[in-house]
């Protein structure tokens, strides 16, 4: 028999090395049914003992890119009491084979297993020198739930914040909704995001996101203040101008009608409502209830008369206050600056931290 097996109950009647986990948060030493242990020894004096557990190691992680960070885990471990020139640690095979992952072990809700690396320290203390064996585990975190429920989320607000520029500015109450309610909604979201991961004292790459959206959804609430109270003293002061200088002309156009009405009504009497001058013959009709001024031409022949002019002067104000319902200026740049800018915005956001992964992992791998 070349292999014999043992009961794991002659574990205890020979040495095994006390192996640890330096960054060892729980460990978890399976019992049932019995202990998972497996002890054979080998005809050339080979020991083999392994046993089944399960650590909770901790994994320092840099937050700033968060979530589209990329993460190196540890797994460190060696002997507790006995120093490198009394036990000594090897990888008896390589990188691939010396660490292997299951397929079905690797099904992370978190994060992709990108790979792995095996290495091996040395670590001085004031017992000795001892041999650690170190692996890192790449994780990539995946980006999917935060892209739904944060992401998009905000890049909607934003959106909707600015379908206000395209609101009338007389739409005071309507405008008012959009500007508070989005900036409330962003609000919650920044909270709510904000809950869902360490209590870090920088900011992350979610921070830096859901910072800019506030920004514009608020400017946008800040836009429309500006152009409202702009609106109100432009619709003052063109009123005024734009009524004087309406007023001026229509004064004098309605003096020369009521002439021409004194005039018409005289000549009514006497001509059968007809004048000549120089050879041609004009025919005026006055309707006072409508304020509406007829000349009538007709040849010296006596030929029917055709009409010729008809005025009606509308009334000065009317002219004025259209200015007061014409598109601001600043509703028109910002049609086109805040789409823009919002664009420019994740456009270089999405480019800088999606291609920051093998950077981070490559500044991660042991030396």
């Amino acid at each position: 028999m070349q292999v014999l097996p043992l009961n794991n109950l002659l574990a205890s009647k020979i040495w095994t090395p006390d192996t640890f986990f330096h960054n060892g948060k729980k460990s978890v030493a399976h019992n049932m049914t019995t202990p998972n242990k497996l002890l054979r020894l080998v005809d050339n004096g080979t020991l083999l003992y392994t046993m089944r557990l399960t650590i909770h190691a901790e994994c320092p992680m840099h937050l700033e890119d968060f979530p589209m960070d990329a993460h190196a885990c540890p797994l460190k471990f060696g002997s507790y009491a006995y120093t490198n020139n009394e036990v000594i640690y090897l990888w008896t095979q390589e990188d691939e084979r010396s660490v292997s992952v299951a397929e079905d072990g690797s099904r992370l809700n978190q994060y992709d297993l990108l790979g792995h690396v095996i290495g091996k320290e040395t670590i001085s203390s004031s017992t000795g020198e001892f041999v650690v064996m170190t692996t890192y585990f790449h994780l990539k975190r995946k980006i999917g739930y935060f892209v739904i429920q944060t992401y998009l989320p905000c890049i909607m607000t934003v959106i909707l914040s600015q379908v206000s520029f395209w609101l009338n500015r007389e739409s005071v109450p309507a405008r008012t909704v959009f500007g508070v309610t989005t900036v409330l909604t962003m609000t919650t979201l920044s909270i709510s995001a904000r809950n869902s991961l360490p209590k870090v004292a920088y900011a992350t790459a979610m921070d830096w996101f859901m910072a800019v959206c506030y920004a514009f959804v608020f400017s946008a609430l800040i836009e429309f203040a500006t152009v409202n109270y702009f609106t109100k003293r432009s619709w003052a002061w063109d009123g005024k101008k734009e009524g004087m200088e309406v007023r001026e002309p229509f004064q004098a156009n309605m003096a020369r009608i009521n002439d021409m009405r004194r005039e018409s009504a005289s000549l009514s009497k006497k001509a059968n409502n007809t004048f000549n001058i120089v050879g041609t013959t004009y025919a005026i009709n006055v309707a006072k209830d409508q304020g509406l001024t007829t000349i009538s031409k007709s040849a010296a022949t006596g030929a029917s008369a055709k009409h010729s002019y008809l005025h009606k002067m509308d009334d000065p104000y009317t002219e004025a206050k259209k200015s007061y319902n014409r598109v601001s200026k600043v509703d028109k740049i910002s049609r086109i600056i805040f789409p823009i800018l919002f664009f420019i915005f994740n456009l270089g956001y999405w480019a800088t931290y999606v291609n920051r992964k093998p950077a981070i992992i490559e500044a991660n791998n042991p030396n």
